[in-house]
């Protein structure tokens, strides 16, 4: 069971970097497209697909099969490993196709979130910038608020206490006023 996770690791990894290779260039694809098509159905100069690249799931996974049966194929004649010959053969054999296909979509996913990073990098930059100068604005609105509220509320209150002292009586007009003196 080790061995076989180690195996599927290594898969992955390899799938990893066959993604990687045809992103750079599909020599080979374009090769066999020109070998197999006419002229008129071949690939176009900047179309990017390759055999795992810009493919979807159902021929990536032939083009993945279809390559590790051929190398599975020579191991199995040409070298003392026989491959297909025990249990254990078989399933490190699907082991490999399919971490080399997860190896492909982790590529793609990698590839992928790069390619907007960088897209948005210059935009991500303006909405901080632009963020930071929204909320140094609405700090400043605060204070001028808050300053604002402190002058009103003490102009209500020395109003308030003029209010006071004009309706203040002494108390020997409040008792005038009542009919008592």
């Amino acid at each position: 069971m080790g061995l076989e996770i180690i195996i599927f690791i290594a898969a992955i990894l390899f799938g990893i970097f066959i993604y990687w290779r045809e992103s750079n260039g599909n020599g080979l694809y374009r090769f066999i497209n020109k070998i197999v098509n006419s002229k008129e159905l071949q690939m176009k100069p900047n179309n990017k697909k390759g055999f795992v690249f810009g493919q979807a799931f159902l021929p990536r996974l032939v083009y993945v099969t279809g390559f590790l049966l051929l190398v599975a194929m020579v191991l199995q004649f040409l070298t003392p490993f026989k491959i297909f010959a025990s249990y254990n053969g078989v399933s490190a054999f699907a082991s490999v196709i399919a971490g080399t296909l997860i190896g492909t979509y982790v590529a793609n996913f990698v590839i992928k979130s790069g390619d907007v990073i960088e897209e948005k990098s210059d935009s991500i930059e303006d909405v901080f910038h632009d963020t930071i100068e929204k909320g140094k604005d609405f700090i400043e609105d605060i204070k001028n608020k808050g300053e604002q509220a402190i002058e009103s509320t003490s102009d209500k209150v020395s109003d308030a206490k003029e209010e006071v002292k004009e309706e203040a009586k002494s108390a020997r007009e409040r008792l005038k006023d009542k009919g008592l003196m």
